[in-house]
């Protein structure tokens, strides 16, 4: 057998950038937790990331509301082993390592386990350097980001209602859902039809799905909403991919003349060849991207100019290191951000979502969510919520912070489907996209 080599043989067994330097040991991360509470009612899953030393930790959101469990084993399991020992300050190189680290990359469940420990690094590095994590970005492009709310009821009067108290409390964006008679309707809570309909297969019940009532419902509702409001508040609807195509298409056509902010996820994301049809057919600006995991689905849509704003759950990415690039090619092309935001991104995500949008000069619109009492006692440091804006508080990191002890006072709740979204049928017993 040869000898080595005086070079071969001078090969350190780790890599030098994780040495310590300067006759100083070099921090390190000594634990990685998930902290799973729900004040509200809705799972949320949290990353701890504890340094060597003694107070210094960041926290990032991983939750993944429909799978948290999944999610818990992942960072527990795997990543923790994994980064115990590393340099917090070696975020890329953690994030790129730990992505390809199943060999499978990607998904929800790996992406929103990533995305607790990339944040959580992110924090750390702020407290380390005494600034807010959109300082490290580049520092703040604007005051505050500008917030969509949720406006809905059982008929357009009722959500017109509700758009004019969001518009006295300072709101300039809002979106509008209305109900469908005797449908189960995405944003809209179910009212009585007018007639009952025909007994459901399958054990659907009485709140069956169909596109069609939707779709001639939606352009009188903006149709009321614009005579009534005129042009000065901001109008936004989600379709939430729960038509066809065509209609969609249709729907798109039949609400351009009514001047929306952005119209929603018209497609789902196996649809996505059909926004090539969509833009020769109309102007009206779309969002998408709510349900994609991997950055590289949005390329597509953003390189050909398909879209106008992304719609991301920033978890889901993996995130805020996939995010904050995703944000710097969507502004060579003219797109604007729109970060998912409701109930369940935890308090933490919000906060993540806010140093983007602070940071970021293509940014768009922010979801609105007002956390209820007992999870801003749980996350002390909530962003807070103004005059229709999201402030940051400017502490260091995400300028966020976890009570253990509270949250560990709201486990999860029982659900006959541990979370999971409920089916969503039409008349005829189909499931379908929810």
């Amino acid at each position: 057998m040869s000898q080595p080599t005086h070079t071969e043989s001078a090969q350190p067994a780790v890599p030098p950038a994780w040495q310590p330097t300067g006759g100083m040991p070099a921090l390190r991360i000594t634990q990685v937790r998930a902290i799973c509470t729900a004040p509200d009612g809705i799972r949320l899953v949290v990353v701890k990331v504890e340094t060597s030393e003694p107070g210094l930790y960041g926290l990032g959101c991983a939750t993944f509301t429909q799978r948290p469990l999944p999610v818990v084993t992942a960072i527990e399991e795997y990543l923790e082993p994994f980064l115990l020992g590393r340099d917090p300050a070696d975020i890329e190189d953690i994030w790129q390592t730990a992505y390809v680290s199943s060999y499978w990359r990607s998904g929800p469940v790996l992406n929103n386990a990533l995305s607790g420990v990339d944040m959580a690094l992110w924090d750390i590095l702020g407290k380390r350097a005494g600034m807010p994590v959109y300082q490290l970005f580049g520092g703040k492009c604007r005051k505050a980001a500008a917030l969509y709310a949720h406006a809905s009821g059982h008929d357009a009067h009722a959500v017109e209602e509700q758009v004019r108290r969001y518009v006295e409390q300072g709101y300039r964006h809002v979106r509008c859902q209305v109900s469908v008679p005797g449908y189960s309707t995405y944003g809209a809570q179910i009212t009585p039809a007018t007639a009952e309909p025909s007994p459901q297969p399958l054990g659907l019940g009485s709140a069956p799905w169909e596109p069609t009532a939707y779709c001639r419902a939606v352009p009188r509702l903006f149709e009321h909403l614009r005579g009534a409001l005129g042009d000065e508040v901001e109008l936004l609807h989600d379709i939430h991919e729960r038509v066809l195509p065509i209609q969609a298409i249709g729907l798109a056509r039949e609400l351009e003349q009514y001047h929306l902010y952005f119209l929603e996820d018209p497609f789902a994301p196996e649809d996505v060849e059909y926004f090539h049809l969509m833009r020769q057919q109309t102007a009206i600006p779309i969002a998408m991207g709510e349900l994609f995991v991997n950055p590289s689905e949005y390329i597509p849509l953003i390189r050909d100019r398909l879209i106008d704003f992304i719609r991301v759950h920033i978890s889901d990415i993996g995130g805020l290191s996939p995010a904050r690039k995703l944000a710097a090619y969507c502004e060579l092309f003219g797109v604007r951000t729109a970060w998912h935001g409701p109930g369940d991104v935890s308090p933490v995500g919000h906060a993540a979502n806010l140093q983007l949008d602070l940071a970021c000069h293509n940014f768009g619109i922010q979801e609105q969510h007002d956390f209820g009492e007992r999870t801003r006692e749980v996350f002390p440091g909530c962003p807070e919520l103004r005059d229709g804006y999201l402030w940051s508080n400017d502490l260091p990191g995400l300028g966020i912070d976890l009570d253990e002890a509270q949250a560990a006072r709201y486990p999860f709740p029982d659900h006959p489907l541990n979370g999971a979204w409920p089916p969503v049928r039409r008349l005829d017993g189909t499931v379908i996209r929810p």
